[in-house]
């Protein structure tokens, strides 16, 4: 049994579908108290993250979560002055410049953080893990990442704004559907993750065992 498609008139996700029993169509921004761009940060406010506020930046966005491959942060005079771009878990990231659209699940590890000016905060009306990491699945799958695609502007260096990003339409399930979606998306992310890890491991042995076969300094058959 389903509800009836109803078509709001914008070229959006899922308009020609029959949606399931118990699930909703809205905007992007009809579940958020704020979209955001991140702050202008010059290169005399950034020191080592250990020495300041840690930064996340656009690359450390990686299969959903962030990754902070290189240790950069803000000094602590300026950091006292972004307040409001601090972020907090549940928040979402989302690459706006560049390779637009890669977005990323702010866990607590991250809260406090400050965030690029190259990324969108989402920040979720509710204060709803469950919520916040379906969204985040929802923004990576084809459909959504496609629509943002579609909307970059720019010739050179493709950008979207946070008020195209907000007319993104979304399908949203039932409640306990949402848990469900969001743990299953999650727990594949993981994996992918822990695959990545190993494989970079693997690869950084690989190399060192290359060099010390190739040179003698190591026998194959020791």
């Amino acid at each position: 049994m389903t509800s009836e498609s109803v078509h709001t008139g914008r070229a959006g996700l899922g308009d020609d579908l029959r949606l399931p029993d118990g699930w909703q169509r809205c905007l992007l921004k009809d579940l958020c108290s704020s979209i955001q761009a991140g702050p202008g940060i010059t290169a005399e406010d950034r020191t080592e993250a250990d020495d300041g506020v840690p930064l996340a930046l656009p690359r450390d966005l990686v299969h959903q979560r962030i990754v902070s491959v290189e240790s950069v942060g803000v000094v602590w005079d300026k950091a006292r002055t972004l307040d409001r771009y601090r972020l907090t878990e549940g928040d979402i990231l989302v690459t706006r410049t560049g390779t637009v659209g890669r977005c990323a699940l702010v866990t607590q590890e991250q809260s406090g953080w400050l965030y690029h000016a190259n990324l969108v905060r989402l920040r979720l009306k509710e204060a709803d893990l469950s919520r916040a990491a379906y969204v985040t699945g929802y923004l990576s799958a084809a459909t959504a990442q496609n629509w943002i695609q579609e909307r970059a502007a720019g010739s050179v260096i493709p950008s979207v704004s946070t008020r195209a990003l907000g007319e993104l339409p979304l399908l949203l399930p039932p409640v306990e559907e949402q848990e469900a979606i969001g743990a299953t998306l999650a727990a594949l992310d993981d994996k992918i993750r822990a695959h990545a890890e190993i494989a970079q491991v693997t690869g950084e042995f690989r190399r060192a065992l290359a060099d010390g076969l190739t040179t003698g300094m190591l026998s194959a058959g020791a």
